[in-house]
């Protein structure tokens, strides 16, 4: 695979990148607030309570992962096509949509303004322009390639994301209608399921792109076109559709529907984890270091997945995910596959995006040691809480709630140093990587 360089000097692809990253960075913050409120109770709340920072922090998350991966799809599309992006003013349009929509939503948050559903907390009239900026994005990635015949495995996955997010973020807003919003369980059977789709469709865009990542180290088509790709492809697809499955044990829903979302969760990851195995594997050394903080990150997301894939099973018993439902051990779960897996493959995409630089590399590889050691702590820590919550609610019900957070404060205090560790990994990494960027996109506007 020859690289392609862009000649463009407003390139949207890498500034959709840049602004994933200043979320991630304001998803940092936000964290180590939230925790911070955990040792410290009532902590800001005249003015920045917890309800307001929770949602925040989740959404900041999440347009991290959104804006990353819809510039690396469509910077990796380009060198896919050798050749510009058809409709690049639309690019921008998108970007501008999309990001100032992503700012909006943030600023209402800190007002306090909201009037949606967990995850998606904010005002239903900003679902608008966020369906318009990601259906721009559906007609820029088809209208760069003319057929889906004889593609690499990667385009199906970037297709089949893009469209079924649109579909499952149209759904979550159902809950819009009277006759769906008055039923309890039609609508909290709809929001779950939606929701799970959503992070089985930017899954996609990710599992794709790192595909295509491992193909570009190996300067070879191998693995996009082997079979395991393919299998890993229609897993997704059905995980898409079923691996909503673990969120509604607790409601009155058919037993195979969960069963079999969770079964097709796990096999999805566990396919995928054997993919970057056998990959890894067949690199020679001069690959890996000529690709070495990509290849790095790439390890990482292998490891963080057989990590949760361990806790997927567990949770995947529906006696024991009564216990952990509603518990850290669910937030232990997310936040393993968000910065473990999600944003280990990211942070690969970016590394490659804009490049290798033996000035900002010894800060990346520091911060990539603290990142995942800290991360792992902070991991057992969520796990080790959620699992005292438990028998706090099951073994002793009369308990005082202020007596069970008091037993758990020692667990919050290693809780925030871990995070505070892991924050200070990330920007390591971060800042060397927006330094890059800035002087990439410097030299191209010299060229």
């Amino acid at each position: 695979m020859e690289p392609f360089q862009s000649s463009n000097t407003a390139d949207f692809t890498k500034k959709f990148v840049i602004l994933g990253m200043i979320f991630l960075l304001s998803t940092l913050v936000l964290g180590l607030v939230g925790a911070l409120e955990y040792i410290f109770p009532g902590l800001l709340k005249d003015f920045f309570s917890f309800e307001k920072n929770r949602p925040m922090h989740v959404s900041a998350a999440i347009f991290w992962i959104l804006s990353a991966a819809l510039g690396s799809v469509l910077y990796f599309l380009k060198e896919h096509n050798h050749a510009e992006l058809k409709h690049e003013n639309l690019v921008k349009l998108m970007f501008y949509i999309l990001g100032f929509t992503f700012v909006i939503i943030l600023i209402t948050y800190a007002f306090g303004i909201f009037g949606g559903r967990e995850y998606w907390e904010f005002h239903p009239a900003l679902s608008i322009p966020i369906t318009v900026g990601w259906s721009l994005f559906i007609f820029v990635f088809l209208s760069n390639f003319k057929s889906l015949k004889n593609q690499p495995i990667y385009i199906w996955m970037w297709f089949t994301g893009a469209v079924f997010f649109l579909f499952t973020y149209l759904e979550s807003n159902l809950w819009l209608i009277p006759e769906v919003r008055n039923h309890l369980v039609k609508d909290m059977t709809i929001q779950w399921k939606s929701y799970g789709s959503l992070v089985g469709s930017w899954n996609m865009l990710i599992y794709g792109s790192s595909i295509y990542l491992m193909d570009k180290i190996s300067g070879n088509k191998k693995y996009s076109f082997s079979n395991i790709a393919f299998w890993i492809f229609f897993l997704g697809l059905f995980n898409l559709m079923f691996n909503w499955g673990h969120h509604i044990y607790t409601l009155p829903t058919q037993p195979y529907v969960k069963h079999i979302g969770y079964l097709v969760s796990m096999t999805e990851l566990l396919l995928f984890g054997r993919i970057i195995y056998l990959w890894k594997s067949s690199l020679d050394t001069a690959k890996k270091f000529s690709h070495i903080e990509s290849y790095r990150f790439l390890l990482a997301a292998d490891v963080w997945v057989f990590l949760n894939l361990g806790l997927a099973i567990a949770m995947s018993v529906p006696a024991i995910n009564l216990y952990m439902h509603g518990t850290h051990v669910v937030v232990g779960h997310t936040m393993g596959a968000t910065i473990g897996i999600n944003s280990m493959l990211l942070l690969a995409f970016i590394a490659n995006i804009f490049g290798k630089n033996k000035t900002g590399e010894k800060t990346v590889k520091t911060g990539f040691w603290l990142l995942n050691i800290s991360l792992f702590v902070f991991w057992i820590m969520l796990i080790t809480t959620g699992f005292i919550k438990t028998y706090w609610m099951h073994k002793r019900p009369d308990f005082i709630y202020t007596e069970l957070i008091n037993n758990l404060r020692p667990y919050f205090y290693v809780f925030f140093v871990s995070g505070l560790v892991m924050t200070i990994g990330f920007v390591m990494i971060i800042f060397s990587l927006l330094k890059r960027a800035v002087a990439k996109i410097a030299n191209t506007d010299k060229q």
